[in-house]
């Protein structure tokens, strides 16, 4: 199988974040068959679903790998085209927690600066899958220690996924490269 696997990073991160990276580093060297991207994702929810969905195109041998905000993205696509999708401390209503970061950013690799607005809020409000159609395509990754997101509440959304609690950590995920085996098995590359 040729299987694509796309990462989806959180929210001002890149492709160039140390999980993007690891993830990247991991996937050329042991699954160098596999069709593995990690995307720069435009800030504006809307658009970064239509560049999700333009990569992916019209395939469903699709895995993705969403961390934070990319979890969230990874849901509404999962969602959509009944995928598998591992999530690392990923965000659930990000509207609730984006919306105390209102303001003007800049994407260090798009070299752009980018609004966080009221309006992006709303979008991602009504973005938000009511309940998940398959929970048994997800593998949640999470660590109560995480000071951004409180895991309980992902606990909750995503309950009949596949869960792996580790106490402690923080919101980057300790330890995330000792998972990545567990990553690539749930996402059936073999």
């Amino acid at each position: 199988m040729n299987k694509k696997v796309v990462y989806l990073h959180g929210f001002a991160s890149s492709s160039q974040s140390e999980k993007a990276q690891l993830t990247t580093a991991f996937f050329a060297r042991y699954y160098s068959h596999i069709d593995f991207t990690a995307l720069d994702l435009p800030y504006e929810p809307t658009s970064a679903l239509a560049l999700i969905k333009h990569h992916i195109g019209a395939r469903r041998d699709v895995a993705l790998i969403g961390s934070s905000l990319g979890g969230f993205l990874a849901t509404c696509i999962a969602e959509q085209i009944q995928c598998r999708a591992c999530l690392i401390n990923p965000a659930v209503a990000p509207h609730k927690v984006l919306d105390k970061h209102l303001g003007r950013y800049f994407h260090p690799v798009l070299q752009q600066h980018y609004d966080v607005t009221p309006a992006q809020m709303t979008v991602l409000a009504q973005l938000m899958p009511p309940q998940l159609l398959q929970p048994e395509n997800y593998l949640l990754m999470l660590q109560s220690g995480d000071e951004v997101l409180d895991y309980r509440q992902a606990l909750s959304y995503y309950r009949g996924a596949k869960i792996k609690l580790r106490e402690g950590g923080d919101h980057s995920y300790v330890g995330y490269t000792n998972e990545l085996d567990a990553i690539a098995n749930f996402c059936q590359l073999a």
